[in-house]
């Protein structure tokens, strides 16, 4: 087993059954997180313990088999142990660097704007190999500020490695991590939309919303036809008045397709009354896309509109499109190349 995929309360009650008190759990993480071991026995307790753990665990890290650097965003394409391939994503802001990790090797959410969704989910990664991703790029270039659950995969997808991965994130011998610098993101899975809510970790929620009526997002979002609006819309309203909690609305900018001043006003009608706000994004296109980027002025008029209904809108600063930074269009390249060479 790899030894990162255990929580801090898993690491304790394995231990107490050989007699190991808390603190022996302590000092194993703090040596996991905090120093970033390569070698288990490196870790920073006595040689009985090292030679327990040994006989349990293994020390694995995803392979980093490329790095790819822009101005203001670092991609990473990793290998896991069995040769599937995960990408993350530094990402670099005057208040600190964040990372964008993946959740799944693959997606079956099909979304019609997404790399990723193109390649149908392999399986989902453990907790550990969520963990690996950032403790690769922590020891790279040191503290890091955030985190965003919004790489490859639907983070609900795979909602009990990724809480697990969330305990060790935000737990004080872990990666310290404060709850407001950890932000889970999904296309629209209600129920465990409900299940966050009613857990400990008040972490920030996303959701990816990229269209303001059914019948285009369900065009555009398959997931929409099991959760509609009418759905979605009240389960987020309630898991902002509940965890107090303001949540974010993602709104991809496509060409022609959701970016018309009526989309504009149908979108500030649908969350009048919600404590949420629209984060526009520009879109990223890929080889082969049939989307394009709004123009921006286009994206402008939309913002206005939101503006003057009173909705909270802000613009992502558009980062990575040197990199391949869209979700999954490094992972889509390399296995396109890949193909092509046999």
């Amino acid at each position: 087993m790899n030894i990162y995929d255990l929580t801090f309360e898993q690491m304790v009650k394995f231990l107490s059954e050989y007699g190991d008190k808390k603190s022996r759990a302590e000092a194993i993480f703090h040596s996991l997180y905090a120093d970033c071991v390569e070698k288990i026995s490196d870790i920073d307790v006595n040689p009985k313990t090292i030679d327990i753990l040994k006989k349990n665990f293994e020390l694995n890290m995803p392979e980093c088999v490329s790095e790819v650097c822009g101005e203001n965003a670092v991609k990473y394409l990793f290998k896991l142990s069995d040769g599937n391939l995960i990408e993350s994503v530094l990402m670099r802001h005057e208040y600190g660097d964040s990372v964008c990790v993946s959740t799944q090797a693959g997606c079956n959410m099909d979304c019609a704007f997404c790399r990723s969704g193109r390649m149908k989910k392999i399986r989902d990664l453990t907790s550990g190999e969520i963990l690996g991703q950032i403790i690769y790029i922590k020891k790279k270039i040191g503290n890091i500020k955030g985190i965003a659950v919004m790489g490859i995969g639907e983070p609900f997808d795979n909602y009990e490695n990724v809480i697990s991965f969330i305990d060790t994130a935000l737990y004080q011998k872990g990666l310290c991590i404060g709850p407001k610098h950890i932000t889970v993101s999904t296309c629209g899975l209600v129920p465990k939309i409900e299940a966050l809510e009613k857990s400990k970790y008040n972490i920030n929620l996303a959701v990816s919303l990229h269209a303001p009526n059914d019948e285009l997002r369900s065009e555009l979002m398959p997931i929409n036809r099991r959760y509609p609006l009418d759905v979605l819309i009240p389960a987020v309203k309630h898991f902002s008045v509940t965890t107090n909690r303001r949540v974010t609305l993602e709104y991809v900018m496509l060409k022609g397709v959701n970016d018309t001043t009526k989309c504009a006003e149908q979108l500030a009608a649908l969350i009048a009354d919600t404590k949420c706000y629209i984060n526009i994004i520009r879109y990223n296109p890929s080889d082969g896309d049939k989307f394009e980027c709004s123009d921006f002025e286009q994206i402008m008029r939309f913002y206005d509109v939101l503006k003057k209904n009173g909705v909270q809108v802000t613009m992502r600063r558009k980062m990575g499109v040197g990199v391949n930074a869209g979700c999954g269009q490094l992972r889509g390249e390399t296995m396109d190349n890949n193909q092509k060479k046999h």
